[in-house]
């Protein structure tokens, strides 16, 4: 098994356990070398908003995108470099009120997705 393989299941396997997601779909897989490799995934979440997850992995290093969408973004996670003033950097939020603030995320797929799913299921308790 590859590490494209083995992450990208563990991923689809948190989302379709969450109780959040329906319809996930793996749009892009490329595999560079057997530590470098990329992957989208999609998945809907209620009403109309979708999940997209976009990581990129390069010899243990992960840059990642958690990102809600409606027909327009709605809030995202990501570790671009952007924001070097936060606490967090690189890893910070783009926040449903449009503030970019600090993020409890690492780096770390697994452990990212499941505090995002957490977040989602509070944020969408107040909307559902």
């Amino acid at each position: 098994m590859s590490l494209l393989h083995d992450l990208l299941a563990e991923v689809v396997t948190v989302i379709e356990s969450s109780g959040l997601c329906t319809n996930t779909q793996i749009l892009e897989t490329a595999a560079f070398t057997t530590d470098q490799f990329t992957f989208k995934i999609r998945t809907s979440l209620f009403s109309s908003y979708t999940l997209q997850i976009r990581i990129y992995f390069n010899k243990g290093v992960c840059d990642y995108s958690y990102q809600v969408l409606d027909r327009e973004p709605l809030c995202r996670w990501d570790n671009k470099e952007h924001f070097q003033n936060l606490k967090t950097a690189p890893h910070h939020h783009h926040s449903v009120d449009g503030k970019v603030v600090e993020s409890p995320l690492k780096g770390e797929p697994i452990p990212d997705l499941r505090l995002v799913l957490a977040e989602l299921a509070r944020l969408f308790k107040n909307r559902a």
